[in-house]
């Protein structure tokens, strides 16, 4: 499987569903032709109860999320400054060992030309007092070398060590926000994988009574598509048209794609809501017809957000992949038909493919 456009995190879209959970009416099935609410119905009892959980946890992970970014930008400046403190101790290191040379080299010359001897014994070896001054100046000259080199190499080594101790603290610092960022992201995790799960739990309870609980009205950002897209923004793609197994009778008649629960599906183009049902293999899906004459089904959702006979654009969000009816794990049934029913399915890749949408 290839991962297309990297899997990531889909905190902000799971989000708000959460937040449309909130205004979704428990109804009954709208295959069934039973009442359709509103955009704007609430819920009663436990069911408000249950959404306002979800709600709850999905805004405490929104929050989570910023902080993870903020300490994540900081976290990169740190480890930025760190870096450059490093190479100035490189380069403040190999600075010292050059003085370090030279103070020896000043050392063994002194040493060689007589710069340690006594004034006293210089004046009676002197020849006359041209060749003493001489001597005293080159005398004096050396010690001023001396002096200046060490002064240099100790400016130099108690620089070194404030940076090292600069170092060592952005190094520490470093260190202590990579804790918390990952303490943070693993707390992110958990709720997210908690609120989805529950969202879970409301479709599968929809499944067991074969009734959907009605459309969860999604905000979903603007967005300009052209005439077909992909059904999903990002996924795997895994079991594909034709593939057999344990797992089906026949063939496979569609294209599994890979996401979390709670993943925003969309409207792979213009067309009509067919169908909405929760029960049988499929769980909780959507069929919609299009205006050239096929038919797109999504299934095993874990929340659903337009109503039976509804109008829908290309990219829509029109539910969320879960893992309803039987399935296996979390993941989006995609299926092309000719007739709304099942046994008339082709092949979706080849489907979206003629139409200028490659998966992969």
């Amino acid at each position: 499987m290839r991962s297309h456009r990297g899997r990531r995190l889909l905190l902000v879209p799971a989000l708000l569903c959460a937040l449309a959970v909130l205004a979704a009416l428990p109804a009954g099935a709208v295959g069934a032709g039973k009442g359709v609410p509103g955009r704007n119905g609430t819920g009663t009892g436990g069911d408000s109860v249950l959404s306002a959980q979800v709600v709850k946890l999905y805004a405490d992970a929104a929050r989570a999320t910023q902080r993870y970014e903020a300490g994540r930008q900081k976290a990169e400046v740190e480890r930025a400054k760190a870096q450059r403190i490093e190479a100035l101790l490189e380069r403040e290191r190999r600075e010292i060992g050059v003085l370090r040379k030279d103070l020896g080299r000043i050392a063994s010359a002194q040493y060689r030309s007589g710069g340690g001897m006594p004034l006293t014994a210089q004046i009676i070896l002197a020849k006359n007092p041209d060749e003493l001054m001489r001597g005293q100046r080159v005398f004096s000259q050396a010690n001023t070398a001396v002096g200046n080199a060490i002064d240099r190499s100790r400016r130099a080594e108690a620089r070194l060590a404030k940076d090292e101790a600069r170092a060592a603290a952005a190094w520490q610092n470093l260190e202590k926000r990579n804790a918390e960022l990952a303490e943070l992201k693993k707390g992110i995790e958990q709720k997210l994988e908690e609120a989805r799960w529950q969202l879970q739990g409301q479709a599968d309870a929809s499944v067991a009574a074969g009734s959907c609980r009605g459309a969860v009205r999604l905000d979903q950002p603007q967005t300009d598509f052209g005439e077909w897209v992909e059904p999903l923004e990002s996924y795997e793609l895994s079991a594909a048209f034709g593939s057999g197994g344990e797992r089906w009778a026949n063939l496979h008649t569609g294209q599994d794609f890979a996401v979390p629960i709670g993943t925003p599906v969309r409207a792979v183009g213009d067309g009509h809501v067919a169908r909405v049902s929760c029960g049988g293999p499929f769980g909780m899906e959507v069929v919609l017809r299009h205006a050239d004459g096929y038919f797109t089904q999504y299934a095993h959702l874990a929340a659903v957000a337009v109503d039976q006979g509804e109008r829908v654009d290309t990219g829509q969000w029109i539910g969320q992949s879960g893992t309803s009816g039987n399935s296996t794990g979390p993941h989006l049934h995609f299926e092309v038909r000719i007739t709304a029913e099942t046994g008339s399915a082709v092949d979706p890749v080849s489907w979206l493919t003629a139409r200028g949408v490659r998966l992969g």
